[in-house]
């Protein structure tokens, strides 16, 4: 990709009406752009390391038996009224002037019930798992921090059914190890921590928090061992002994970025969905549910990879591998070898955006530490022969042949 071509350009002072770093940072850069409170569009900058999330919770969904679906977001008000949730705070209601009445879709547990009544009925039927990755509406009061906490905002939704509760505690330890393997490959280090079910379930769940001053929850964790509570239930706190080593327990803001609930039968209670078991008797089928948010993933990622210059995205997302820059002047052999260089990286499938744009190097500098791709390339008068090269977390630079850059660059892969 041309950095000339690009649809969005960078900016050079953060917007006023924005606190949080990820706001500042991906508006900056031109990854995202605010309508309202809330409310973001994901520029193709931003839609590329979002895909790349994406990507990888798909893959490790794949990896546990579950099977996509996408749901429909207007939602009647029929199939909430069963389950006691049309009139929950978060709710988005339109269609009243024309005597009918829906929901926007801020969870799916009522429209997945409704579906796995016309298929699951049987116990050779279980147990089954599908997921969504779908655009959520929740019309949150304190709409704020950026992809953080939105009022639209992008979920993946995962839903279990199960014919005996032995068998969803199996599930959702399963699912807990794929979430820690998805943490693990975006590089984030988050902690699994107890919480109360809220309008899910009455149950205590399981959050996945990684801890930021940029957090909005306060989390009981110990300073040794994985013992972690939300402080909203938590039974120990700050100075206190943890119950699992004895080591000190320590309170830090959190950001939830991932949860799981043990629903039971709550919803299938509420939609009649039930199965017959192997004696031909009717049971009401055992649900779990299980919630990623992929865009503030987005944004938990800039909050913990960013420096003084902007951000340091993780390989795994970042939306190009390399930045090749060539510092153009009247030498024409700059924009020869650096067109030469850049073909070369496309034909052996690297990622890369090229500026080639008639700009000055400390403004290509200053936009290639802004956008936060993993590698800059540089090719200069100054480089000779060689090629500049430099890792975006690192201040080592070292001077490689295009060879050498190709092998380095395909090897990481």
């Amino acid at each position: 990709m041309r950095q000339s071509q690009l649809f969005s350009k960078t900016q050079k002072t953060s917007p006023k009406d924005e606190e949080a770093i990820n706001a500042k940072l991906l508006m900056r850069g031109g990854f995202i752009r605010k309508l309202s409170a809330g409310v973001y569009s994901l520029l193709p900058l931003g839609w590329r390391v979002l895909s790349k999330v994406n990507q990888i919770i798909r893959e490790e969904m794949s990896a546990i038996g579950a099977e996509e679906l996408l749901m429909n977001s207007l939602v009647a008000k029929e199939y909430w009224e069963k389950s006691g949730r049309w009139n929950v705070d978060v709710v988005y209601k339109i269609g009243e002037e024309q005597g009918a009445q829906y929901g926007l879709g801020w969870t799916h547990e009522e429209v997945v019930s409704h579906l796995a009544g016309d298929f699951l009925q049987s116990y050779k039927d279980l147990p089954k798992a599908v997921y969504q990755i779908q655009t959520k509406f929740r019309n949150e009061p304190r709409a704020k921090n950026g992809l953080l906490r939105g009022r639209e905002f992008m979920m993946k939704d995962l839903y279990s059914f199960h014919a005996t509760k032995e068998d969803l505690d199996k599930y959702y330890q399963t699912v807990i190890g794929a979430y820690k393997k998805i943490m693990k490959r975006l590089s984030l280090k988050a902690k699994v921590v107890e919480a109360a079910g809220g309008a899910f379930t009455k149950e205590y769940t399981h959050e996945f928090q990684v801890l930021s001053s940029a957090g909005e929850d306060v989390i009981s964790h110990c300073e040794k061992c994985d013992f972690a509570q939300n402080k909203e239930i938590a039974r120990v706190k700050a100075g206190d002994k943890c119950p699992e080593c004895g080591a000190n327990i320590q309170e830090a803001k959190g950001i939830e970025v991932a949860n799981v609930f043990r629903l039971g039968t709550k919803y299938s209670d509420a939609y009649n969905l039930k199965f017959k078991d192997e004696k031909g008797a009717s049971q009401p089928v055992i649900m779990g549910s299980y919630g990623i948010g992929p865009t503030r993933l987005v944004g938990t990622l800039v909050e913990i990879f960013n420096d003084e210059r902007g951000i340091l995205w993780p390989e795994a997302v970042a939306p190009f591998k390399v930045h090749l820059i060539g510092i153009m002047n009247q030498e024409s052999g700059i924009r020869k070898k650096s067109e030469k260089v850049y073909a070369n990286l496309q034909k052996a499938g690297i990622e890369v955006l090229y500026d080639e744009r008639d700009a000055s190097a400390g403004e290509k500098f200053g936009d290639s530490d802004l956008l936060g791709i993993p590698y800059r390339a540089v090719i200069s008068e100054k480089a000779g022969e060689k090629i500049e090269l430099k890792k975006r977390s690192s201040k080592e630079l070292k001077l490689v042949t295009e060879k050498e850059l190709l092998k380095l660059l395909t090897a990481n892969d």
